[in-house]
């Protein structure tokens, strides 16, 4: 909290590494809602306040809601960092993190697809979320907003899976990881730490679905911001109507 107090969503991409690599477990383990639960309402509520609190307003200073306490995974303040490291790293790499952190969309839209637990899509939304970024786009998240439509809705006729096909999980090294948690070393905080060594994503098949989703994202219809909401004209009262009540008169 100190080390971004200027900048509270910067704080997702230095976070969400750290605490996958600190609370070591299984998919099934980070599905049980109570440890996230206790997390923000008993561990640490004053995290959950400071990051997600709405703007201050005339009627008082902003609050967070309460679905960064106890909410879905793609909401609750704790549960969707995890889950991002998690969907989003490549292998032991937490470097993808950083990227999908970039750009609340991500975890906001693309987190709630069915089609982000084929790691090979994940990465290859990465990929081209990062071109885009280079090239300076207005409003990536729009971008991504399009970008995740799209691809949810190929999915459909495209199987990702048999276009690019991922290697299985080391679950053994996977184990092995979560049982050194009581002996590990804290999370660095100045460099990455290090995930579960079970295997990383294949390249060639993030690079067979790069072009394809570069496609799907020409042709996705963006948001369009610049229409104006359309000007209603004034009613116009006929000649000789008059609108006003006798008992308007004084």
């Amino acid at each position: 909290m100190r080390r971004f107090e200027d900048d509270r969503t910067a704080a997702d991409g230095w976070f969400a590494p750290r605490l996958h690599a600190t609370l070591r477990m299984t998919r099934a383990e980070a599905a049980d809602s109570r440890l996230w639960n206790f997390l923000a309402m008993v561990v640490a509520p004053d995290y959950v306040a400071w990051r997600h609190r709405a703007s201050d307003t005339e009627a008082g200073p902003g609050t967070a809601t309460a679905a960064r306490f106890s909410g879905p995974h793609y909401t609750q303040a704790f549960s969707r960092l995890w889950w991002t490291a998690e969907l989003f790293r490549d292998g032991a790499d937490y470097r993808p993190i950083e990227t999908a952190c970039r750009v609340q969309d991500v975890l906001q839209s693309t987190m709630r697809l069915d089609v982000i637990d084929h790691r090979p899509t994940a990465q290859a939304i990465l990929r081209v979320l990062e071109r885009r970024l280079a090239a300076g786009v207005p409003r990536p998240g729009d971008q991504v907003n399009a970008l995740s439509a799209a691809v949810n809705a190929a999915g459909s006729t495209l199987v990702y899976d048999v276009l690019a096909p991922d290697r299985g999980i080391d679950t053994d090294a996977l184990q092995d990881w979560i049982d050194e948690a009581e002996d590990a070393a804290a999370a660095p905080w100045d460099r990455l730490p290090k995930g579960p060594q079970d295997g990383g994503v294949p390249p060639s098949s993030v690079d067979t679905l790069v072009p394809i989703f570069e496609q799907l994202l020409v042709e996705a219809p963006l948001r369009d911001r610049s229409k104006k909401k359309p000007r209603v004209p004034a009613a116009r009262v006929p000649d000789g109507v008059v609108l006003t009540k006798p008992s308007d008169r004084v």
